[in-house]
């Protein structure tokens, strides 16, 4: 049968690619430690959970509105007006099937043909496939570690040309780790005024900031960032309920409303039940739950960098959020271990992989080469015996 050349023309996600890799080693019986996870380790906290089961029991098991119920939805608007300083009306916003669908949606929505999206490297992998999807063209704007892999005012100015419809934002960023100033956002947004170019802010890591990192929302920048802005949103990370799938958008109500109508032919509304629990989420507990993984993440950030930092030819900034660490290993490109020629990242990932039983993600696919991502999202333990072995495979 027949495949489309829209579907032809995407990959695979890498980052499913090297975890399905490191599974099918862990069926075979190997001891394989997966840096690859972009979920956190953590079981969703049981008040969500009882929610959804209270829920369940309640018979909320019907459709709902396509666009999410109306309670949820002024749950997120008083989060967003009480947290992100965003004021919204429950219309101005809308319930995904997770991140990747609000992503998928909102470019949907504002992109047609031959329009240009600016996407500063490292980007998730999913950026370039749903401009590629919304029939745009993906304008990289490639960062490195001397601006801390952050795009700065006059990179983005010089990339605006009379196409540019799109600007791609992720802070705290997967999967570099790092996370925009506020006063690195406003020279940004001073850029933006008096053109006509929307900016998707991914917010989806906000609660995962270490340090002294102080997070803002682009919108909440000036009255001009609002307007430009959609703010996505979700429950994977903060909550740890990436199974779950739900996620959410913000912005500006005819965008929501095209969104909305999109969603309504898609997949009609977000689970029903799994709604009600994340109206429990955003409640009280939160905080406490919230917490409790962000300290240990904080924890295990800190240690992996160190040790990173402390292999020869490996340079590593501490992460201040998310849970990742994005260290540069091009050093050690051109060499040759145990028969496997390194002439970049992905020949890096799978010789790691195959001959140290260490599972981590090609830099490549998130537009930086020169580096691969680890994925702290895993016990101390497991952290402290995956650097062990990549330490001891590289000074061979």
């Amino acid at each position: 049968m027949k495949i489309s050349k829209r579907v032809q023309n995407v990959p695979a996600s890498a980052t499913i690619a090297v975890t399905s890799r490191a599974q099918e080693l862990k069926a075979q019986g190997v001891d394989v430690v997966g840096f690859g996870a972009g979920a956190p380790d953590f079981d969703t906290p049981e008040y969500i959970k009882n929610a959804a089961i209270e829920a369940l029991k309640a018979g909320k098991t019907k459709y709902t509105s396509a666009a999410g119920i109306v309670e949820l939805r002024a749950v997120i608007a008083d989060k967003l007006q009480k947290e992100n300083g965003l004021k919204y009306s429950p219309d101005q916003i809308i319930v995904n099937i997770g991140g990747k669908h609000s992503v998928y949606e909102a470019m949907q929505a504002v992109l047609d043909p031959g329009d240009e999206v600016i996407l500063p490297t490292p980007y998730w992998v999913t950026y370039p496939e749903t401009i590629k999807l919304a029939d745009a063209t993906a304008k990289i704007i490639q960062t490195d570690k001397s601006t801390g892999y952050k795009v700065t005012p006059a990179q983005l100015k010089g990339a605006i040309t009379e196409k540019t419809a799109m600007l791609v934002l992720n802070s705290p960023n997967n999967p570099g780790g790092f996370t925009y100033t506020p006063d690195e956002l406003k020279a940004l947004a001073k850029v933006l005024e008096g053109t006509q170019i929307c900016v998707i802010s991914d917010e989806i890591y906000e609660k995962l900031i270490y340090g002294k990192t102080e997070f803002i929302s682009f919108a909440a920048l000036s009255e001009d960032a609002y307007n430009r802005t959609l703010t996505l949103n979700g429950f994977s990370k903060t909550f740890s309920m990436t199974g779950w799938r739900l996620g959410y958008t913000a912005g500006p109500l005819n965008v929501i409303k095209a969104m909305g109508r999109l969603q309504s032919h898609m997949t009609s509304n977000p689970v029903t039940f799994g709604q009600y629990a994340a109206i429990a989420a955003l409640g009280e507990p939160a905080n406490e739950a919230i917490e409790k993984m962000r300290q240990e993440f904080e924890r295990r950030g800190k240690y992996m960098a160190d040790r990173l930092n402390k292999i020869e030819g490996v340079e590593c900034p501490e992460p201040t959020g998310a849970f990742y660490c994005f260290p540069d290993v091009s050093s050690h490109y051109g060499r040759n271990i145990n028969g496997a020629r390194i002439s970049g990242s992905m020949d890096f990932a799978q010789a790691l992989l195959e001959q140290a039983n260490v599972a981590l993600v090609p830099g490549l696919p998130f537009g930086c080469d020169n580096n691969v991502r680890l994925s702290f999202a895993c016990s101390l333990e497991q952290i402290t015996k995956g650097l062990d072995r990549l330490q001891e495979w590289l000074n061979q």
